[in-house]
């Protein structure tokens, strides 16, 4: 159990991505880590991009960055809605200042943009939204996953087995 006593959020919203959000989820939790979902408050559940439910564990506003080792943000167009809630924001970027992993995918960059993680790290993402990563501060690198000291990203769910094994790696 390569992750066991570690403990994850995966954000949610409406519109994730399936498979980034599930993959790193039943991934972390097969290797051992306490995986949570973090939604916002009075929200039970958020629909997939094809209407695939999530039940929320938690809402963010209920947490604090020293619960966790380390926080997934998945794509898919929940990016755009999370970037706008400042708990959600808060989270992922105290995470980030105190060390812990943050991995994004795809369209999960916004949510580093928002956050204000982005500038001076070398990061990639969904072509789609390259010219926010680079007008963000970042250094875009076209690659399957770009590890930057404790911030991780990928490109698309082709890219997730790399990317799950780097945030396995980075929290060993």
């Amino acid at each position: 159990m390569e992750l066991q006593g570690k403990r994850i959020a995966i954000l949610a919203e409406n519109n994730y991505q399936e498979m980034e959000l599930w993959y790193p989820l039943l991934r972390f939790r097969e290797a051992g880590a306490q995986v949570s979902v973090v939604g916002m408050p009075g929200v039970q559940e958020y629909q997939s991009k094809h209407g695939y439910p999530a039940k929320v564990d938690v809402a963010a506003n209920a947490v604090t960055p020293n619960d966790f080792d380390a926080v997934i943000v998945p794509g898919g167009y929940a990016p755009d809605l999370m970037r706008r809630h400042k708990p959600m924001l808060d989270l992922v970027r105290g995470v980030f200042e105190r060390g812990g992993i943050v991995g994004m995918i795809c369209h999960a960059g916004w949510v580093g943009v928002s956050a204000g993680i982005l500038r001076g790290k070398r990061a990639t993402c969904v072509a789609a939204i390259k010219d926010d990563l680079i007008n963000a501060g970042a250094q875009y690198v076209d690659a399957e996953v770009v590890q930057d000291g404790n911030l991780i990203t990928s490109r698309v769910p082709s890219d997730l087995p790399v990317f799950c094994r780097t945030i396995i790696a980075a929290l060993r």
